[in-house]
């Protein structure tokens, strides 16, 4: 190995201490989530991925011939994620950060042909325990998708044809939050159902509060904009641009954790939020001509 490092040119020796740096960095984040942790399965798997990530970074010392220390600012950045956001969406953050910062792939492996194996078993490795991880929060991730589906769709078309069909905006509000609560009791009801008949390890009551609650946030972030008794088009327009931020805020949570694609899933929430506010303000706009309602 000390010839090869000898041999490296330094754009490559550069490549392998970002990749060295990265790996003992990695392995600190790992360590530091998984001692936070109560002993036990999730403890023992970040454990391993530390384990990995340590003897990947003993792969590249030997090409660099140099010790390296973790960026410890990263470190407590990554740990404050795991604390707030959950330990599998800041394990699969860091490890979607580095694929996506491994620039200079083919030069690398002209000097040294063999990292493609050790980079090609690192992602395997590590995609592999990382799906091992379960957090409860994760896996009642479907009944707040449930929850948050449900709310942007039903109350972005009510609020929209609410608007068009009252001139004032308490009563838009008065009626969009009726709508709400009625709403999301009815879908945490209907959650509690479906899953109590389930062969999964789900608890009914605690997926039909995560719905529940899923709900009632997002109809109370809706709705605000009519509480505060602004103009009723500009209400609207805030709560369009509030249902956006709420689908691409999720979305992107959801996608780093799940491990799926962003963009698809965005597109198609928004789209489908938006197109039935649409029309449902086509329909507010129809029925008050129809019926002459003037309040």
């Amino acid at each position: 190995m000390n010839s090869a490092k000898r041999s490296l040119s330094p754009t490559v020796r550069e490549q392998l201490l970002k990749f060295q740096h990265t790996e003992a960095t990695e392995a600190a984040i790992y360590r530091a989530v998984a001692a936070r942790l109560k002993p036990g399965h999730n403890r023992e798997v970040l454990e391993r991925l530390a384990d990995e990530e340590t003897k990947h970074e003993r792969i590249w010392q030997r090409y660099t011939g140099t010790e390296v220390q973790p960026n410890q600012h990263q470190v407590r950045w990554y740990t404050f994620l795991a604390r707030t956001l959950g330990f599998t969406f800041s394990a699969r953050l860091m490890e979607n950060n580095e694929r996506s910062a491994q620039q200079g792939y083919a030069l690398l492996l002209e000097e040294v042909p063999e990292a493609e194996k050790v980079l090609a078993d690192e992602e395997r490795h590590e995609a592999a325990l990382l799906d091992l991880l379960d957090e409860e929060a994760l896996r009642y991730a479907g009944s707040v998708v449930l929850g948050l589906n449900d709310a942007l769709v039903e109350l972005t078309g009510a609020l929209a044809g609410l608007t068009f069909a009252f001139q004032d905006t308490r009563v838009i509000a008065l009626s969009g939050l009726i709508t709400g609560i009625a709403a999301s009791l009815s879908m945490a009801a209907s959650e509690y159902l479906s899953t109590s008949t389930e062969a999964d390890e789900k608890n009914p009551g605690l997926a039909a509060l995560y719905t529940g609650i899923a709900y009632v946030i997002t109809v109370a972030l809706l709705i605000l904009p009519y509480l505060l008794g602004l103009p009723k088009f500009v209400a609207l327009g805030i709560m369009l641009v509030t249902a956006v931020i709420i689908i691409a805020l999720f979305t992107a949570y959801y996608s780093v954790a799940m491990g799926i694609n962003f963009r698809k899933r965005f597109m198609l929430m928004a789209a489908v939020s938006l197109g039935v506010a649409a029309l449902s303000f086509g329909i507010g706009y129809l029925v008050r001509i129809l019926l002459g309602v003037d309040i």
